[in-house]
């Protein structure tokens, strides 16, 4: 990823940033909204304690569906954005089946 965006800040004639400075801003933009009316059954479930109204942002999204769902809701999650999975991995909280189970869809997703 960052000799894509090194490559591209060459041909659009700027210095590339660092790796820290990608990495920095990788855990603070924004990953997409998901209402959870909207979202398959077995996701849902594992947003057990949230309102149909309420949006929930992609990495928060993953995070439950990891540490509380089923197969059908870690299936789910492991096809949202990478961005979304990156910053989930960031998240403290996990147990220990759970975080490995993610940190394997991260490895086979590339991030």
């Amino acid at each position: 990823m960052l000799e894509r965006v090194a490559k591209r800040c060459r041909t659009e004639g700027l210095n590339p940033p660092s790796r820290a400075t990608v990495y920095k801003l990788l855990g603070t933009l924004p990953t997409p909204a998901y209402r959870v009316a909207e979202l398959p059954p077995a996701v849902r479930s594992a947003l057990y304690n949230l309102e149909p109204e309420s949006e929930v942002p992609g990495h928060q999204v993953v995070f439950y569906c990891v540490n509380y769902g089923d197969l059908a809701a870690v299936s789910f999650a492991a096809g949202l954005p990478w961005l979304a999975l990156y910053q989930a991995r960031r998240l403290p909280g996990y147990r220990a089946r759970s975080r490995g189970l993610l940190d394997a869809v991260a490895r086979v997703r590339g991030i």
